[in-house]
């Protein structure tokens, strides 16, 4: 009889894992983007969610903005790029990658 382990067959983890986290908690630390996805809000209708996965310290977090800057420079990192590190600034009243 065969048994699962022998078929090497690893989970495709397809959720983001860590705690949420503030953005006001990274701005201006050097993070590490692993993976984001961009949904309709939840909290106000007719708008869009960016979900970022990030590692800050070693640590893995989520991260939920509708900062539509952030979505249009995430939107054009190809994903052969991703893990990419970065720093989020705030500019006058908008974040940014930099």
């Amino acid at each position: 009889m065969n048994n699962f382990k022998d078929f090497n067959i690893k989970p495709k983890i397809t959720s983001f894992v860590g705690d949420k986290i503030k953005m006001e908690r990274i701005i201006n630390v050097p993070i590490v983007v692993h993976d984001f996805k961009i949904g309709e809000s939840i909290m106000k209708s007719g708008t869009k969610c960016l979900t970022l996965q990030i590692e800050k310290n070693g640590s893995r977090h989520i991260i939920f903005t509708s900062s539509k800057i952030l979505i249009q420079q995430i939107k054009e990192v190809p994903k052969s790029n991703f893990p990419f590190s970065t720093t989020i600034i705030k500019d006058n009243e908008y974040f940014e990658f930099t």
